[in-house]
């Protein structure tokens, strides 16, 4: 390859060396990746988001825009687990998702023309419904034929808002369990709201002396492949866990999703929605409170 060839290295390959371990263990952390007086401007906007979705107090869709809230109990105040889409509704949640930081960390992984299938907010209440089972993120990649090579197009990134630790329900990983591709986990139950069991991790031949914690603190990002095996537990610390997930792909390997970065540059939204996972939007895009 000649000189006026070569391909421009990016800011974080120069000084990361996390791409070897991302490719060996199937997951990565960088430290600091957003600031801290950033941080505090994305926790204020999820407060408010939290608070709209108490408001609705049950599930309200409005096109990809999807609020996941429960209940422990009858009676019991409304618990917001997640958000899907809030950047089509909040703008500093979608400042952040086309954050030119993304495109540099993300370009020597998946290239820079990039698509995002995965815009959502997690939170943990303390002590309450914040188990997520042990499961590989490509159980949710369907229709399959829409998500092609998944191993090497698609990374999963996740911004910690909060101290992620064992006490707080951080995410726990099963290192170099891509490797093994899509494993016969159990898809019966929904992962949101299950907890993490031995039993599911020794179906597959793992067990827990496996397990890692992912340990974050407020601006660490963490990327992860969609075939590792991870979950998560209850927060019993005395403070909030909040992570903000945004799932990109090789725009040429996948038929659905928003664009996102173009060239390594930013795209806005269309005027049109993209269908994602919402098989519905284009039938039924208006607000509403989906049947329980």
């Amino acid at each position: 390859m000649g000189v006026s060839q070569q391909r421009k290295v990016t800011p974080y390959e120069a000084i990361w060396p996390g791409f070897e371990s991302y490719w060996r263990d199937g997951y990565a952390i960088v430290r600091g990746f957003f600031h801290r007086d950033e941080i505090s401007d994305i926790a204020a906007a999820l407060d408010q988001l939290y608070a709209e979705g108490v408001a609705h107090g049950r599930c309200f869709r409005h096109g990809n825009l999807f609020y996941n809230v429960a209940r422990e109990r009858a009676g019991s105040e409304p618990l917001v687990r997640m958000v899907q889409w809030p950047s089509y509704h909040h703008p500093v949640l979608n400042k952040v998702r086309l954050d030119g930081r993304f495109a540099d960390l993300l370009e020597p992984l998946i290239g820079r023309d990039l698509k995002q299938i995965i815009n959502q907010v997690h939170w943990k209440a303390l002590g309450s419904l914040g188990d997520f089972a042990w499961h590989q993120d490509s159980r949710f990649r369907r229709p399959a034929e829409a998500y092609r090579n998944l191993a090497t197009a698609y990374v999963q990134t996740g911004l910690a808002i909060d101290p992620h630790t064992a006490e707080s329900g951080c995410m726990r990983v099963i290192p170099r369990s891509h490797l093994r591709g899509e494993l016969d986990m159990d898809c019966s139950k929904k992962a949101l709201g299950t907890e993490m069991t031995d039993d599911a991790l020794e179906t597959i031949n793992f067990s827990s002396a496996d397990v890692v914690d992912l340990l974050l603190e407020p601006g660490d990002l963490a990327l992860w492949s969609p075939y590792l095996v991870h979950g998560s537990g209850k927060n019993l610390s005395d403070h909030k866990r909040r992570l903000y997930i945004n799932g990109y792909v090789r725009a040429a390997d996948c038929d659905r999703g928003e664009w996102a970065f173009r060239r390594g540059r930013p795209v806005p939204f269309g005027p049109r929605p993209a269908i994602v996972h919402y098989d519905d939007l284009h039938d039924r895009p208006e607000p509403h409170y989906p049947a329980d």
